[in-house]
């Protein structure tokens, strides 16, 4: 039964992460997702217990040349079957975004952030089980998945 419920993990994993790595512009040595303008880290600490940080850049960072230009940027968390579990909130807040505001359809500026997640699924405010569960980077339409251990 155990080695049934890990087949059926591995090949639900197998439809959202591509054998692949450099395809989606993952880089082995810095655990980094990359697309034009944006750049998604691991999530911290991972596994998770209690609650974790994400941190992602949108633009080119620091060194950003078009400081005016606005991002819409989203961030969701997922279930291994692709239902959404929650919203992470942006940590600090920054330019005309408070921190603790969802990051969902957000107008950011090219920045580096951080978003907080309280390890508790949206809907229900209880704490999510113990698996692995995806984060969802998307920018301007343009979408960075990773994914995390919550370990409970």
């Amino acid at each position: 039964m155990k080695h049934l419920w890990v087949a059926l993990m591995v090949l639900a994993l197998s439809a959202f992460m591509p054998g692949d790595l450099s395809a989606q512009g993952i880089s082995p040595q810095s655990g980094r997702a990359r697309g034009p303008g944006l750049e998604l880290g691991q999530n911290f600490p991972n596994p998770v217990v209690e609650n974790t940080r994400i941190p992602f850049t949108i633009g080119d960072g620091a060194g950003c040349t078009d400081s005016g230009r606005l991002y819409r940027v989203s961030l969701q968390i997922y279930n291994v079957l692709a239902q959404p579990i929650a919203v992470p909130v942006l940590q600090g807040g920054t330019g005309n975004v408070a921190g603790g505001e969802p990051v969902d359809g957000l107008l950011l500026t090219c920045n580096q952030y951080l978003a907080f997640w309280d390890g508790k699924d949206s809907k229900t405010q209880q704490e999510v089980g113990s698996g692995v569960y995806l984060y969802r980077l998307q920018v301007d339409g343009r979408p960075v998945t990773k994914k995390m251990l919550v370990s409970k």
